[in-house]
């Protein structure tokens, strides 16, 4: 299945982005063009299957449509225990 590999992918990509950011992920944002070759629904299943297991803790995916083929890692919203400002 192509988009377990993506989701897979984004695990990777998210892994390295919190060493960067420590905290606990809530959500992970991700981009997808409506010619990206990638079928959404079936992206955001296996996103939350990824995301189930640690290190992530149970965090959500949040897909955004965007217009061409683009599919990015879009952003990631962390709990860092810090009130907001």
């Amino acid at each position: 299945m192509h988009e377990m590999s993506l989701a897979l992918d984004v695990g990777r990509m998210v892994e390295k982005e919190m060493e960067r950011h420590p905290g606990r992920l809530v959500t992970v944002g991700v981009a997808v063009g409506d010619n990206a070759g990638v079928e959404p629904s079936s992206l955001e299943f296996c996103l939350a299957a990824v995301l189930a297991h640690p290190p992530f803790a149970g965090a959500r995916a949040v897909l955004t449509k965007v217009p061409g083929d683009a599919l990015r890692l879009d952003y990631l919203e962390v709990d860092d225990g810090r009130p907001d400002h």
